[in-house]
């Protein structure tokens, strides 16, 4: 058994794509997942699996069939998510306050055409940087005020984007963590 993180798109969000956490559980007991555990209404969900050949398109299908509407799925193992983690490179600028931090998690590393037209936009004062499937994003004036959203990633990137504060970065590692022997 493996364990992974599911980290579901636009779930939740304004009334839009509503899946109950309960039911969400339920879906990935159908699919024969163990120990599944949800992280706050957003869709995170870390669970046991002894296959790890194309979750995301399990995931997705299994959704589609019971709720009628597509929802993107991203995976990351628990040492990818140390990995994130570990290389946050705002994390060592001065006067950076973490609460204003976010990781935007890509389903592919960008092509690098995208990813060098990616780096012509500056959106000052919020500041991001890629490092291979993720982007580590700034907005000092909160998430809610910047312009740099998982569409204008994956409008730039030409890959599915969602975003989580750090905060739940952090979270989502512990519980891996707890998963893990080690």
């Amino acid at each position: 058994m493996k364990t992974f993180l599911s980290i579901l798109r636009g779930i939740n969000v304004s009334g839009q794509k509503k899946i109950p956490m309960l039911e969400l559980k339920k879906l990935y007991e159908e699919l024969h997942f163990e120990n599944i555990t949800t992280y706050i209404q957003s869709g995170n969900v870390i669970f046991n699996s002894k296959n790890a050949k194309d979750l995301s398109k399990q995931i997705e299908k299994k959704i589609f069939e019971k709720y009628n509407f597509n929802v993107p799925v991203i995976i990351r193992t628990p040492e990818e998510m140390q990995s994130i983690i570990e290389g946050n490179l705002f994390l060592k600028q001065k006067d950076i306050d973490i609460t204003k931090l976010h990781v935007v998690y890509l389903t592919d590393g960008p092509k690098q055409g995208n990813i060098d037209r990616l780096n012509t936009y500056n959106y000052e004062p919020d500041k991001f940087y890629l490092s291979g499937k993720e982007v580590y994003l700034y907005c000092p004036n909160g998430y809610g005020n910047t312009k740099l959203t998982n569409s204008f990633f994956e409008n730039k990137l030409k890959v599915t984007a969602t975003t989580r504060n750090w905060n739940t970065t952090n979270e989502l590692l512990k519980i891996l963590k707890s998963y893990s022997p080690d």
